[in-house]
C-alpha cells in the first residue's frame, strides 16, 4: 500500500468513525495500522492554509478518536498482524 492510499484510508476513517469498528471486525489490520500512523503523525498543519474545511474535519476526526478510547491501541501490535 502506498503512503498516499494509507493517507486516504485513514481521513476516511477520521471523518466516518464507525469505520474503525467496522475494519478491527473485519481484520483490516492494514488500514487501521495506517489510521494509527496517521493519528500519531496528526493533521498537516499546511492544510489549516490550503483547505481549512478538511483540517476542520480531521482535527475533530483525532479528537474523537481519542476521546472513543483509540489511544489504546498499539501500532506495533496491529503492525505485527498485518504483517502476519
Amino acid at each position: 500500500m502506498t503512503a498516499r492510499e494509507e493517507e486516504l484510508i485513514a481521513r476516511e476513517m477520521l471523518e466516518k468513525p464507525e469505520l474503525l469498528a467496522r475494519r478491527l471486525k473485519e481484520r483490516r489490520w492494514a488500514d487501521v495500522a495506517a489510521l494509527l500512523r496517521y493519528v500519531q503523525h496528526d493533521v498537516p498543519p499546511n492544510l489549516a492554509m490550503t483547505d481549512p474545511a478538511l483540517y476542520r474535519v480531521l482535527r475533530e476526526g483525532i479528537t474523537q478518536f481519542h476521546l472513543r478510547g483509540g489511544g489504546a491501541l498499539s501500532l506495533e501490535k496491529i503492525e505485527a498482524l498485518a504483517a502476519a
